[in-house]
């Protein structure tokens, strides 16, 4: 079988994975579906983790793993149902190449705050 895809929808596929993996794993909107696999171990007198108590939880909760999943999932909608997966993914591509622009943006805005603090404090 041969896979002819163009650059555009590989490209939209990686970005759309990445958002779909970052949604999964961490953020608070899709946390009711991490819980019930997690539980909250303590790990010092004053700290405590939520780590994973299966499988399940370890497949939600590690980033490689989910990668994977998402990669899949998109990957085969994608081949089997393109009308239909375009629209999803077009969406994920879009918000992971801002999730990607801003994470830059927002660690460098965060070191310029750092060093004008440290150019006062010289002074």
């Amino acid at each position: 079988m041969e896979l002819d895809i163009s650059w555009m929808a590989f490209i939209m596929l990686i970005l759309a994975s990445y958002r779909l993996t970052h949604l999964i794993v961490f953020d608070k909107i899709t946390e009711f579906i991490r819980e019930p696999f997690l539980i909250t171990k303590k790990i010092s007198a004053t700290e405590t983790k939520k780590v994973p108590k299966s499988k399940i939880g370890y497949l939600l909760t590690c980033y490689w793993c989910a990668g994977v999943w998402s990669a899949i999932f998109l990957g085969t909608i994608y081949l089997w149902i393109p009308n239909l997966a375009q629209y999803l993914i077009f969406i994920l591509a879009i918000a992971g190449g801002q999730a990607i622009l801003e994470s830059f943006v927002g660690v460098n805005i965060k070191r310029t705050a750092l060093y004008a603090e440290e150019t006062k404090e010289l002074k």
